[in-house]
């Protein structure tokens, strides 16, 4: 007789959610076992395996553990805002609240089909109000504590999405993470999260965690730690003078020109009026460039003189003051001394512009009438370097920093890689940022006993560059909470990615009205012991997460450091040779083989498929 799984698996699906086996008492701790994959984004693409290979084997895994004799809580929620649901309705006029409540339902229905062992009390969606309240509220707290704040830069810009993207969401051929258009530079005014303040600790929590070791390593070198000294150029003919960031302060005797980044408001400033039509020109076409674009190693150097000259403060040479797209304004000051014999890019620029190439640095074993055939960038013996010549290079880094210090025209300072979080979005379907806007008073935070600020939904969603809610009378004028006057709500929205920050918290009392969760249980049940997801999001979400957390410490919420203790990332399956997704049409409906075989059959064949890290 053939096995009836649809029959069993149907009657013993109702049981559970009947008596509610899975509902876990999270007031017993000993031996508690918080196990968490990460919240999926309810797409309005069916779950292929890909999902199931992410859902099913942890599932398993959990029970295993809950058999053993731990009480093992596993919740499951939405990530529910974000642009996929907003094109969706740009395209075919579906509202994306619409849209992504289908989808949830949808989803809900493929994993109770599972047989997970989720605890649906638990359940929650990031885009309904008594859930992006406490977005709000967080950002308030932030904004308190000086870790939010609103400034003028310029920005990665989607010309297809028509929104702001953070540098984390650019991939590296430059395009956009999501729709995969160029993206180019654009100056806004944005509101960022002071992530750098915690560079530091996002480091030296690294050693804490239980991380794959290639995840750790992309944080710690997109955080960027690197030490150095910090010297002053002035600028012949201006009282302003320019700061530079070097960790070579042994090769200053050799720096022969100094490049400012081409978006740097000086520029505007010394460039002499001969100059003034190229440096435009320049300026405009380097608007149209990429980060990945302007650091390219194999792109052909560019840039223009600006006429004006910077003073070396260790030897008083006059050198000129150029600008190229390869210096950015959002790394370090913005500003580079070029040392083309002890620097590569220095020495391509510097060969294609015909620029002075001095020697400062004598390699082991070489003569200092050789000629220098590419960048000498190692240890060596200082040369042409007045009363510091023949000291060892390294040595010369410790006592020309110390001499700068002593003179007031240098410093010794750390420098990151890692910039702001800008939280940004000229979209709709994500948490309003509570701030209003008075001629009076300025920027001003709308008080907590007023949040949740409700999204709106009724609002024209085709981008035009602008925020789409900044077109909603209704939402945008009010008034201010301070002086009574007439005022305008602030039109972005938040990146989905502070929905993701502190999920995990709220998993443990979604209904809670006190606050953003239940700090009684987050103290309990946090560090989430077990964590699941892509390595995809190394230095994204799990960067993000990482700093709310801290930030939630310092502010008394949770007294964890760290939000997941153990990460594991699941192998990805593959079809045809490539990622399994909707866009390749390699997707394979895992009711392909469950209408076959059963649930369990299939969970099983998923657990003993290979390794888990590996897929396949």
């Amino acid at each position: 007789m053939k096995y009836p799984f649809k029959d069993v698996e149907a009657k013993w699906q109702k049981i559970w959610d009947e008596k509610q086996v899975y509902k876990t008492d999270l007031t017993k701790t000993d031996n508690k076992l918080y196990c968490l994959v990460m919240l999926p984004y309810p797409s309005a693409a069916k779950m292929h395996i890909g999902h199931w290979y992410n859902y099913g084997p942890t599932d398993s895994w959990a029970r295993f553990k809950k058999l053993k004799g731990f009480n093992v809580f596993e919740p499951l929620g939405y990530d529910a805002f974000g642009l996929p649901a907003e094109n969706y309705a740009i395209k075919t006029g579906v509202h994306p609240q619409d849209s992504t409540l289908k989808n949830i339902a949808d989803i809900k229905e493929m994993v109770l089909k599972m047989g997970a062992m989720y605890d649906w009390n638990a359940e929650l969606m990031t885009c309904v109000p008594e859930y992006y309240k406490w977005n709000q509220w967080l950002f308030l707290q932030l904004y308190k504590k000086g870790k939010a704040y609103r400034k003028n830069a310029p920005v990665n810009w989607c010309p297809s999405c028509q929104t702001v993207l953070a540098r984390e969401q650019v991939l590296t051929d430059g395009t956009c993470e999501r729709c995969g258009t160029t993206v180019i530079q654009k100056a806004l005014t944005q509101w960022f999260f002071k992530i750098t303040d915690y560079a530091d600790e996002l480091l030296d929590g690294l050693n804490k965690i239980d991380w794959p070791e290639k995840t750790k390593i992309m944080q710690t070198n997109w955080i960027g730690k690197s030490y150095g000294t910090e010297v002053d150029f002035s600028i012949e003919g201006h009282d302003e003078k320019i700061t530079v960031f070097t960790t070579r302060p042994d090769t200053l005797f050799g720096v022969t020109y100094v490049v400012l980044a081409p978006e740097k408001e000086i520029v505007q400033r010394i460039t002499k009026p001969e100059f003034k039509e190229a440096v435009d020109k320049y300026i405009e076409q380097t608007k149209l460039l990429t980060e990945v674009d302007r650091t390219s190693t194999v792109k052909e150097k560019t840039g223009v003189p600006t006429g004006a000259y910077a003073i070396n403060p260790i030897n008083g040479e006059r050198i000129p003051i150029w600008i190229a797209d390869y210096v950015l304004g959002t790394y370090g000051t913005g500003y580079v001394m070029a040392v083309p014999g002890h620097d590569e890019r220095d020495f391509q620029f510097a060969k294609k512009f015909n620029l002075p190439i001095k020697k400062v640095i004598l390699q082991d074993g070489t003569n200092e009438t050789d000629e220098l055939v590419e960048a000498f960038t190692e240890v060596g013996t200082m040369i042409n370097s007045g009363k510091y010549s023949g000291l060892r290079s390294d040595e010369g880094i410790i006592k020309i920093s110390e001499d700068l210090e002593k003179q007031g025209i240098g410093r010794r300072t750390v420098n990151y890689r890692l910039r702001d979080w800008l939280i940004s979005r000229q979209r709709y379907w994500g948490t309003p940022i509570p701030i209003i806007h008075c001629k009076n008073c300025g920027e001003v935070p709308v008080p907590e006993d007023q949040l949740p600020v409700v999204l709106p939904y009724n609002v024209n969603f085709k981008p035009d560059g602008g925020s789409p809610l900044a077109s909603n009378e209704e939402f945008i004028n009010t008034t201010c909470p301070k002086c009574g006057a007439a005022a305008k709500r602030d039109a972005d929205t938040m990146d989905t990615f502070v929905d993701s920050s502190w999920y995990y918290l709220r998993y443990l009392n979604p209904k809670y009205q006190e606050g953003m969760f239940d700090t009684k249980l987050a103290n309990a049940w946090t560090p989430v012991d077990v964590y699941v997801g892509g390595a995809e999001h190394a230095v994204m979400h799990l960067l993000y997460a990482r700093f709310i957390h801290k930030f939630l410490r310092d502010i008394g919420l949770v007294n964890s450091d760290e939000p997941f203790q153990r990460l594991i990332h699941q192998g990805t399956i593959t079809n045809q040779g490539a990622k399994m997704s909707k866009s390749k049409g390699n997707v394979v409906d895992p009711g392909t083989f469950t209408d076959q075989y059963g649930a369990d059959v299939f969970r099983m064949y998923l657990m003993f498929m290979g390794p888990y890290e590996l897929g396949g």
